[in-house]
């Protein structure tokens, strides 16, 4: 079944060059233009929608206001932004209601794998295995408090620094157990980090704020009783895949913003084995006893026991609570890089590949390590790339 695109710009001649662009994707895609937030609002009550995509600054309701008023009534909606305005102030004003975020000016090409990267997760989450599973799952967890506050002040673009600081030494064992993890090896900061205004000022408000999200997570999702799997390895494995990501990223792009996605995409990645440990934890130890009895990678594990993984679950649970379009991906992709259009350089290949290395450097115990997917990575011309990222992988202390 073809998918259907809304867009919505309020002028006629970038319609007009949308429809121009889209033409070819005709016999792909259901492809529709409107003029208002109104007009898309009234489209969808009536019609089928799958993705949709709007411009930032339109008279009325802007594209913000419209794509607030979706997630609300049409959750299952893909939701892309396009603007020209500055990135960073835009991407604040969207943040929690944007799947992804599109800079103008933007070729055809690149439009072209948005929109195909948007389907194939929203297929990934519509799946009825992956549906079946969430349903077991139950009632989903907030998105932890301290890492919800530090989106909404951050929407302010002149937030000042303290009070970044102030939400983090709120909560005591949060600001204790961020630092603990800004002062690991794997940042290699020679004197000891005693304060978050520090961190934030050494590191950056992207990087420790997903330092608070991953603790909060931590905080959040525990097995009920004790199991063979190890919280404080998770974690380790976590910080170490999210910091290989970092720096694959940045062999292949100085774009601050995908090194710090990266590092937010690979600190998550595995958030869906936690998610599961803490509500189906009978089953889940069946996942761990069979990966351990039988070598097996451990996502084909799951999906032998519970006909979906770790990734699509976490992948949903990141969707839900709106992160970033690209990390959500990362997520849900990064055992499945098959099922991801367009190969290609992105996010799910950083984290996919670092993922790898972690294991190859320090073996785990469940099961066998996850395999390099040499043949996507050739297709997408990355295969003499991997050397150089693990040498710069090899430099960080795990």
């Amino acid at each position: 079944m073809k998918k259907s695109v809304l867009f919505v710009d309020d002028e006629p001649n970038i319609l007009a060059g949308l429809k121009r662009m889209f033409r070819f994707l005709r016999h792909e895609m259901n492809v529709h233009f409107v003029e208002s937030g109104e007009e898309a609002l009234a489209f969808i009550a009536t019609e089928h929608v799958d993705i949709i995509v709007s411009d930032m600054r339109m008279p009325g309701m802007n594209g913000a206001a419209l794509l607030a008023i979706v997630q609300e009534r049409y959750p299952h909606i893909v939701r892309i932004m396009l603007s020209g305005q500055s990135n960073k102030e835009a991407i604040l004003r969207t943040m929690g209601v944007v799947h992804q975020f599109l800079a103008k000016p933007i070729s055809s090409e690149v439009f072209k794998e948005a929109l195909a990267r948007a389907c194939a997760l929203q297929d990934l989450m519509q799946n009825i295995h992956v549906k079946s599973l969430i349903s077991r799952v139950g009632n989903l967890p907030r998105l932890p408090a301290a890492y919800s506050e530090l989106q909404r002040i951050l929407q302010d673009p002149e937030c000042p620094l303290s009070d970044i600081a102030d939400v983090i030494t709120q909560d005591l064992a949060m600001s204790a157990k961020v630092l603990q993890l800004v002062n690991s090896s794997f940042f290699g900061f020679y004197k000891k980090i005693d304060s978050p205004d520090r961190a934030i000022n050494l590191l950056g408000i992207d990087i420790v704020k997903a330092l608070v999200l991953v603790v909060g997570i931590f905080n959040e999702l525990k097995p009920i009783a004790e199991t063979s799997f190890s919280m404080q390895n998770l974690l380790e494995h976590s910080l170490g895949v999210a910091e290989f990501s970092r720096k694959i990223v940045q062999e292949e792009t100085d774009v601050k913003d995908e090194a710090d996605n990266a590092f937010l995409a690979g600190l998550v990645h595995d958030v869906g084995k936690l998610l599961l440990m803490s509500s189906i934890e009978r089953e889940y130890a069946e996942v761990i006893r069979l990966a351990r009895e039988q070598e097996m990678e451990f996502f084909q594990a799951e999906q032998q026991t519970l006909n979906a993984d770790h990734a699509a679950a976490g992948g949903y649970l990141m969707r839900t609570w709106g992160l970033p379009g690209q990390v959500v991906e990362a997520v849900a992709f990064h055992h499945r890089l098959d099922h991801y259009p367009e190969p290609s350089f992105c996010l799910a290949v950083a984290v996919h590949v670092a993922d790898v290395f972690y294991h190859r450097f320090k073996p785990h115990a469940h099961g066998l390590p996850p395999a390099l997917n040499y043949p996507y990575l050739e297709r997408a011309g990355l295969g003499d790339r991997l050397d150089h990222w693990q040498a710069r992988c090899r430099k960080v202390e795990i």
